[in-house]
């Protein structure tokens, strides 16, 4: 009998721990995963509403100027090379200009014979003049006849007007001279400011055009500083009537990943550009406020730049990534319950946002609220769970 009981007990005990298992396993299939939530306390700090560039700005030089002569001609010597340095005034490049070398000699000849001429005749105008005075004074003395000083008087006249037409073709003569001269320096490309040779179009021989505006043809010569520069930048339309002289404004250079400098609204072009295919823009360019720090840039840098509209550091901020719908958050409360909060913002971009009403300093702020799914699905668990416990006790 007692080997019966005991095999009968050690059964019950099997079916009872394999019903407990079987429990346990249907359990853990239909209990709900664990919601991870990833959270950041509210806290006062800096906020700004900001605009940025809607396509990549660039470094531009202070001064550029793509160089090219007012005539075409063969070029006869380059004197300089691309990345020299040249001053004010120096010759850069200039044509084959014999034949006008040639007018000018031809012109300063010209001067001076104009020279020569004008003075012989306005000396046989000093003597006409003279002996028309003398025969007057013997006419009063009754020494010679009125017809005499007629012919000495007009005679006088004549000459004066002959040395006065002198004076005029020399200063024709002078005038052919200075446009010879004009034209010959049209042939001499001359540097109007310090600065450093970008680029060289043309070797020796070779012929050089004018290149007028709107023309594609290559300058001669790029010239620019490359010790000054600022920034130009494209701003969408829809922001262009925000931003204001003087702004405060963040740069970063691709060139120059991690550092950022700050610089201030200088210009605002006064007409928004329509490029074919691309969105209206304001072109808008920034000085750099720390010169003497920034390390050396070259122009074409491309550059990206956030123009501050306003900002306040006294403020409740939160994440923006944090926000749904504009006003819609998600926070952790202290009971740890996933807690919908409805809240009115301020100022913001795309790092922070201010808070003006919902929140308080040190509230547990949801960061992956954008998932409002898992978020959703969160709370119903929680709920249900809740009415099963409520159920429980009342049963």
């Amino acid at each position: 009998m007692n080997d019966i009981y005991e095999v009968d007990m050690i059964k019950k005990i099997i079916w009872i721990i394999l019903i407990l298992a079987a429990s346990i396993f249907i359990w853990q299939l239909n209990k709900s995963a664990p919601l991870i939530v990833e959270t950041i306390s509210v806290d006062i700090g800096l906020t700004e509403t900001s605009v940025v560039n809607s396509r990549s700005g660039s470094i531009t030089a202070c001064q550029r100027s793509k160089l090219a002569l007012a005539v075409g001609g063969q070029i006869a010597a380059i004197n300089v090379k691309e990345g020299q340095q040249v001053k004010h005034g120096d010759t850069l490049l200039n044509l084959w200009n014999e034949d006008l070398k040639a007018q000018v000699n031809s012109a300063k000849a010209s001067v001076t014979a104009a020279d020569f001429t004008q003075q012989s005749l306005c000396i046989v105008n000093q003597s006409d003049q003279r002996e028309a005075v003398r025969l007057n004074n013997l006419v009063a003395k009754k020494l010679s006849s009125q017809g005499q000083f007629d012919i000495a008087q007009a005679k006088a006249l004549a000459s004066k007007a002959a040395c006065t037409s002198a004076k005029a073709r020399w200063q024709q003569t002078k005038a052919m001279l200075a446009q010879a001269q004009a034209t010959i320096e049209k042939t001499y490309l001359v540097a109007p400011f310090d600065g450093t040779i970008g680029e060289i179009s043309g070797e020796i021989g070779e012929f050089s055009t004018p290149s007028p505006p709107g023309v594609p043809t290559p300058p001669a010569i790029d010239l620019l500083t490359t010790d000054c520069h600022y920034v130009t930048a494209p701003i969408d339309e829809v922001d262009g009537g925000k931003v204001a002289l003087g702004m405060p404004v963040r740069i970063t250079l691709d060139a120059f990943r991690g550092q950022v400098f700050m610089g201030k609204v200088k210009r605002i072009a006064p007409y928004v550009q329509n490029y074919a295919k691309q969105a209206r823009t304001v072109t808008v360019e920034i000085d750099f406020d720390d010169v003497e720090e920034l390390p050396d840039l070259l122009a074409g840098y491309s550059v990206d730049v956030e123009i501050i509209l306003a900002s306040y550091n006294t403020n409740l901020r939160i994440p923006t990534d944090a926000i749904i719908d504009n006003s819609t958050i998600y926070i952790l409360n202290k009971i740890g319950e996933i807690e919908k909060r409805q809240i009115s913002t301020g100022l913001a971009n795309w790092q922070f946002t201010e808070v003006t009403q919902g929140l308080e300093k040190s509230e547990q702020v949801i960061l992956n609220a954008s998932n409002v799914t898992n978020i959703r699905a969160g709370l119903s668990a929680i709920s249900k769970q809740k009415h099963e416990q409520e159920k429980t006790s009342n049963d």
